[in-house]
């Protein structure tokens, strides 16, 4: 869909619809009493009868409005104006977009960019509509044989700005939100794929497709052999129960000098993960193919970093591996020497992502990296902690947790902290090796990333724990395209900072 920003009058748009807010109990928005006083009290006299409260959600369509040059107007409701904040925006901006592509306007002027959200600019507000109004309108269906698309699917939005002079603020917005919209989707594809598609090799050649659309983006495989020759054998040891090969995939961006330390973001890609020989309960095992949310993530956010050709240099880590039951398959009770050297005693095969990413995070030390953050669907601990709405974050850097907690509160992708205390390491302990790599049903998230912590000693890392916002179960079941918003902003964050100083 296309997206334009102006500054202009209510009353003068000539457009298909022209979408203005109601506040709660019955009150007219700015750009709506303009619109309300040119209609001779048209909108207002609506109000009075009742048809429309002002609640958040509800909407009003309205045709040929006395001296209105547009053709329809939408009256959407937004709840008490005082308490308009970021999530209501967005909720009020996804229902508004909802409701146009059903009307058959196939293009509007909406008028909402211009509420006061609490503590956010314009540039926030225009961007922040465009993912929303992109997330909206996803519909994951490549693989269905018959498509259900609108007889006339709206086509054209445009943001009204207050004054001429933000107009430049708008369009960078519109450029950001679009950027992060397309990675959000790359996303959500990749993770909605079947796993009898969606396996290590098909990640990679996604991220080889990307390459082929962007100049400074280069991708190399580290396959089964390679991480033979490394000594990566805890990787190895989850995958070597599966039919389909592990592949670790390497994304270059380069928009630095070389000299510059690269971001590192390092993604689980268990394209399918039954447990192994612990062998998952059958309910919901299907959901088992978001496993690789992590590496889906890094994919869809390497894509709008592209997009948006920040002066840095990033690398991409897409750990693809597959977990499975099989005469082959490591059992529980095995010891296995990691690409670090360090020991590690299997006390459960479904505790296999911190073994597939220790050696990644081992093997990334060779980027002398700025800063590495691993994404990973981790430990259901962290849904029973966290439930659906905030990442657990957890990290061996107090600045660096608080960059993420911050460009999280930007971007709308929220995250939570939790304690990385030496207490915990306790809980690791093995009477036969180094450590084990589960650390009972206690603090199962702390103790994920305990365990991940001891690769991680060279270098600012930190853990993002997205077993409960990466995808959705259930009716609405599908992938959410987090953490794309909040990596991504982290890195238009740095990038800012790297171009100031």
């Amino acid at each position: 869909m296309e997206f334009n920003v102006k500054s202009g009058s209510p009353e003068k748009q000539r457009s298909a619809c022209i979408v203005v807010g109601v506040f709660e109990p019955r009150r007219l928005s700015p750009a709506a009493e303009q619109l309300d006083k040119i209609s001779d009290g048209y909108l207002s006299n609506l109000l009075r009868r009742g048809d429309i409260e002002g609640k958040a959600g509800q909407v009003l369509l309205l045709h040929n409005v006395p001296n209105v040059l547009s053709e329809r107007i939408l009256l959407v409701g937004c709840g008490k104006e005082r308490e308009l904040d970021e999530r209501q925006y967005r909720q009020i901006i996804s229902k508004t977009i909802a409701t146009l592509n059903d009307t058959g306007a196939m293009e509007a002027v909406c008028f909402l960019s211009e509420l006061h959200v609490k503590g956010r600019d314009t540039y926030w507000k225009v961007r922040h509509a465009v993912e929303a109004a992109q997330a909206s309108l996803y519909v994951f269906d490549q693989l269905k044989t018959h498509k259900e698309e609108p007889r006339r699917p709206l086509r054209k939005l445009v943001f009204n700005v207050p004054t001429r002079r933000e107009l430049p603020i708008g369009e960078r917005a519109v450029t950001h939100g679009l950027a992060i919209a397309k990675g959000v989707k790359l996303c959500r594809d990749a993770a909605n794929m079947p796993p009898n598609i969606c396996t290590p090799v098909w990640l990679a050649e996604q991220a080889e497709l990307l390459a082929t659309q962007y100049e400074p983006l280069k991708v190399e495989r580290i396959n089964e052999s390679d991480m033979a020759e490394l000594g990566m054998n805890a990787y190895l040891a989850v995958s070597q129960g599966s039919a389909n090969p592990a592949v670790m995939t390497l994304m270059h961006y380069r928009g630095a000098k070389d000299d510059r330390a690269p971001i590192v973001l390092v993604g689980k890609g268990l394209t399918f993960d039954s447990g192994g020989i612990s062998i998952k309960p059958a309910e919901a095992m299907d959901e088992m193919k978001y496993d690789m949310g992590g590496a889906a993530g890094v994919l869809g956010t390497m894509q709008a970093l592209a997009e948006l050709q920040l002066p840095i240099n990033v690398i991409g880590v897409l750990a693809g591996c597959e977990n499975m039951p099989d005469g082959r398959a490591y059992r529980p009770g095995d010891i296995i020497k990691t690409m670090s050297g360090q020991t590690v005693e299997v006390l459960n095969t479904d505790a296999e992502g911190r073994l597939v990413l220790c050696d990644a995070l081992t093997y990334v030390e060779r980027f002398h990296p700025e800063a590495v953050i691993d994404i990973a669907t981790l430990t259901g601990a962290c849904v029973i902690a966290l439930g659906a709405h905030a990442t657990g974050l957890l990290s061996n850097h107090n600045p660096l947790a608080h960059e993420l907690l911050n460009v999280g509160k930007l971007s709308g992708d929220r995250a939570w902290q939790l304690p990385l205390w030496d207490e915990y390491q306790e809980m690791l302990d093995s009477p036969f090796a180094d450590m084990t790599n589960l650390g009972g049903r206690p603090a199962g998230t702390i103790t994920a990333a305990c365990f991940l912590s001891r690769f991680t000693k060279k270098y600012h890392w930190a853990h993002m724990d997205v077993a409960g916002t990466a995808w959705k179960g259930g009716k609405d079941k599908g992938s959410t395209g987090r953490p794309v918003p909040m990596l991504t902003q982290f890195l238009l964050t740095r990038a800012n900072a790297a171009q100031s100083e």
